[in-house]
């Protein structure tokens, strides 16, 4: 069963791979190359990620409703709050900028001042038409300033829609359409007409501050910042990782290599991304510098067994042969729960972190396979390492270090053992803490300039984040019927009660505004109309609706007239907040809508977030655990031993509630970034410990199953190699804390700090509980663990020098 774990098994790959050298080097050229065509089927992701399964009941919901009103996330809002805008010239200069965004094709729609229309009532026709506001032949600074009234006070359909009256502020829409609003030409569009030179320019010619915004808008911007970050990542990685490196082994030949090795497992994870036509998002972005941070420590083992080899004996051809055969097990045992901790996104419901959880844990393979492969060919055609490329070995400047460590557990195990409880009660209370939290701008980059348009809309507008909701009347024309309209009344009150959410927009509006117009556009009558009024005034909005002009109702019924929508925009708050928002909505439909006449729904783009934060949180749990078992099921096949799993299991659970507790004392919220950081973290750290117990098999049989003697010589062998390795891994980790997206930024620094944690806690918790053990489990060893012998023999010499 064990026979491809042997000695033997691993003695044949090295003479395969040696005497293979130059085919292998030729395989890995073709499929390099081959991976790098691959880079043309790589795309940016057009969409926002969509956290819930296709089947989920809420995108059932939504996509009913987009087959009725069409695509709701392809508005770009356009304002600005300056009284100098009704002049002739701003007037003229807006008009100008307008224009030509009316005329691409992407355009749908513009509601902008100068093409705005007013409800008239034509009394031969007995119908409403929509009129020109501005006539654009008597422009002047005087008229302008007359219809600058009459917009902000005749006009209370457009309120919350076109401008804050309170504070004067204005905003124009452009519908894109909606057929390209999820392509690439939406990012033509927006690079062509609402770039950052041609907003400057207008600003500098009115001295307006033009404020832009909107879905489409977000998202273009949103997704260049993420392909202006992935070389950023992957060049801070490489830097970092190299100066580590270089400052552990003093040698550019060695770092070279490293490098070498790297950067081709970078490019293969391109090739990976377009070889299986995977868009580009927040999270496969970060997998090409996660490839360098996790294949440096790769590196670091092989590299550092093969210059032990060349000191102990001198001989070239053997100390390869050795790398290969003595670390290969161990290498990919521990890459084997590392892809393990990110191959669980592969199981969730979530597309976006089961291809993210595949391209990850591909890689991670891939890259153990290079390793295996390039660092023992490359130093087959070098010279021999110098001295000076050996000095590193003695490594004194760590004597201090693993001193206070064995200090520590020889004489205050009990304080250790104090400590990791204290730690544990701690974590647990601060877990109790956490809130859950995010939304579709949360994580995004606060120091651009369209998130401070985003501020600016929350603040004069009440948000830029969809929220729908669909009332199904279940019979045709039900939409239009007195009693409809006053329940839906009756629900954009409640909205507007609410301050997170915006004025509503519904057919509601529009019937209101049809009175107004019908009493010759007196505001004091826009409302509903009273019993007697009905039969006229929606006589007259029927026959507007005819001969194919439904442009007055088709934005907010169906073509049926038995779906009616209300659309609100929400402020970038929490889905914790969202939730209680929601509840309080869901109670006054309950209330108003009586479900054997009405079936009504919330639905939109900010809904299907929320509901996805909380999906994706529930299956992340459920991934998390999933690791916790795999990769116990894992530790099971190597050590045979119960108790040696709850020994391995501990030092690396222990730093994930350490990292749960100070998210919540902090007030770092559960959100999809955060999440993703507990099983990354333990795929990575139980490494440590397989290194350490396979160390310590060894110690035990050459020091004659003394457990105390065999703990101390591990740590003094394999405690440095772990240092190094949890120092590359912690700096590599915290690149990610360059990012403007606040969800990487979490990301890495979370990371990084339970793998430091993990560090210490292998490093001190591990060998105090194995201290600890009764002797029988030693002896139970020496039966029960044939791959843990294994994997001892494939450490065996590595750090001899360093005693």
């Amino acid at each position: 069963m064990l026979k491809w774990l042997s000695t033997s098994f691993w003695d044949y790959i090295a003479s395969k791979i040696l005497r293979n050298r130059v085919f292998l080097l030729i395989l890995i050229l073709l499929f390099t190359i081959f991976m790098s065509f691959q880079w043309k089927n790589m795309r940016f992701t057009f969409t926002e990620a969509n956290l819930l399964p296709d089947d989920h009941e809420v995108n059932i919901q939504y996509n009913s409703f987009l087959e009725k009103f069409g695509e709701e996330g392809n508005l770009v809002v356009l304002g600005f709050k300056d009284k100098n805008f009704f002049t002739e010239k701003n007037y003229k200069a807006w008009e100008k900028f307008v224009s030509e965004i009316k005329k691409d094709k992407a355009t749908e729609l513009t509601l902008s001042i100068e093409d705005l229309r007013v409800l008239e009532k034509d009394t031969i026709a007995q119908k409403f038409k929509l009129v020109p506001f501005i006539n654009n032949d008597s422009i002047s600074d005087s008229y302008l300033k007359t219809k600058e009234k009459e917009f902000y006070n005749d006009l209370p359909f457009y309120e919350g829609m076109l401008f804050n009256k309170e504070s004067g502020a204005v905003r124009f829409a452009i519908y894109m359409d909606k057929k390209i609003v999820n392509t690439p030409a939406r990012k033509a569009f927006i690079e062509k007409h609402l770039s950052q030179e041609k907003i400057n320019a207008f600003e500098k010619e009115t001295g307006l501050d033009l404020r832009v915004s909107g879905m489409p808008y977000i998202r273009t911007l949103n997704a260049n910042s993420i392909i202006s970050e992935i070389g950023l990542f992957v060049g801070a990685a490489l830097g970092i990782t190299s100066l580590l490196f270089f400052f552990f082994f003093r040698s550019f030949r060695a770092t070279m290599i490293s490098m070498f090795v790297v950067i081709i497992g970078v490019m293969w994870s391109f090739g990976t991304l377009g070889l299986l036509n995977y868009e580009i998002t927040v999270l496969t972005a970060i997998i090409p510098p996660l490839i360098i941070v996790i294949g440096i420590p790769n590196c670091i083992f092989l590299i550092n067994k093969y210059q032990q080899e060349i000191k102990n004996h001198g001989n070239k051809a053997k100390s390869l042969q050795r790398v290969i055969s003595k670390v290969g097990n161990a290498t990919l045992m521990t890459n084997l729960t590392t892809a393990a901790g990110f191959g669980t996104f592969i199981f969730t419901d979530s597309k976006l972190l089961s291809e993210f959880g595949i391209v990850a844990s591909l890689n991670i393979v891939f890259l153990f396979i290079l390793c295996l492969i390039i660092i023992p060919i490359v130093y087959s055609y070098m010279p021999m390492p110098k001295e000076k490329h050996l000095a590193h070995l003695g490594k004194n400047y760590m004597a201090a270090f693993i001193n206070w460590i064995e200090n520590t557990i020889r004489h205050h195990r009990v304080a250790v053992f104090s400590t990791a409880i204290g730690i544990l009660v701690l974590g647990i209370i601060g877990i109790y803490q956490i809130t859950v939290s995010g939304s579709i701008i949360e994580d995004m980059p606060k120091k651009a300039p369209f998130f401070k348009d985003i501020v600016f809309y929350e603040k004069e507008f009440d948000g830029v984040m969809p929220l729908e909701i669909v009332i199904n009347t279940k019979r045709p024309k039900g939409a239009l019927k007195s009693v409809t309209l006053k329940r839906i009344e009756e629900l954009q009150q409640t909205i507007e009660e609410i301050p997170e959410l915006s004025k509503p927009v519904s057919v509601v509006n529009l019937v209101k505004y049809s009175k107004q117009a019908y009493y010759n556009g007196n505001p004091e009558f826009y409302e509903l109309p009273t019993k007697q009024e009905e039969a006229f005034i929606l006589s007259y909005i029927k026959n507007s609706t005819q001969k194919g002009n439904e442009n007055m109702l088709k934005s907010y019924v169906d073509s049926t007239g038995q779906y009616a929508r209300i659309t609100t925009f929400m402020r970038d708050i929490g889905t914790d907040k969202m939730q209680k928002i929601e509840e309080r909505l869901q109670d006054k439909i309950n209330h108003i809508f009586p479900k054997e006449r009405y079936e009504v729904s919330l639905t939109g783009k900010a809904y299907v977030f929320e509901k996805g934060t909380h999906y994706l949180i529930d299956n992340l749990v459920e991934s998390l655990l999933f690791a916790i078992v795999l990769i116990s099921l894992l530790m099971a096949y190597m050590f045979r031993s119960f108790k040696m799993i709850v020994v391995s299991l501990l030092p690396n659970i222990l730093p994930l509630v350490m990292t749960a507790g100070l998210m919540g004392y902090f007030g770092i919220p559960i959100k999809p970034s955060t999440i993703l950081v507990f099983s990354i973290a333990f795929g990575i750290s139980v490494d440590d410990t397989i290194h350490f117990l396979a160390k310590y098999r060894q110690e035990l049989k050459a020091n004659d199953w003394k457990i105390k003697r065999s703990v101390y010589a591990t740590l003094k062998e394999a405690g440095i190699s772990m240092f190094y390795t949890s120092v590359v891994l912690f700096f590599g980790f915290s690149v990610f804390t360059l990012s403007s997206f606040g969800g990487t930024v979490a990301l890495g620094g979370l990371v990084a700090t339970t793998l430091l944690f993990a560090m210490l806690s292998n490093l001190i918790l591990l060998p105090a509980l194995l201290l600890s053990l009764d002797k029988t489990i030693a002896n139970q060893q020496e039966f029960l663990e044939p791959t843990l012998d294994i994997l001892a023999e494939d450490i065996e010499e590595e750090n001899s020098n360093e005693k």
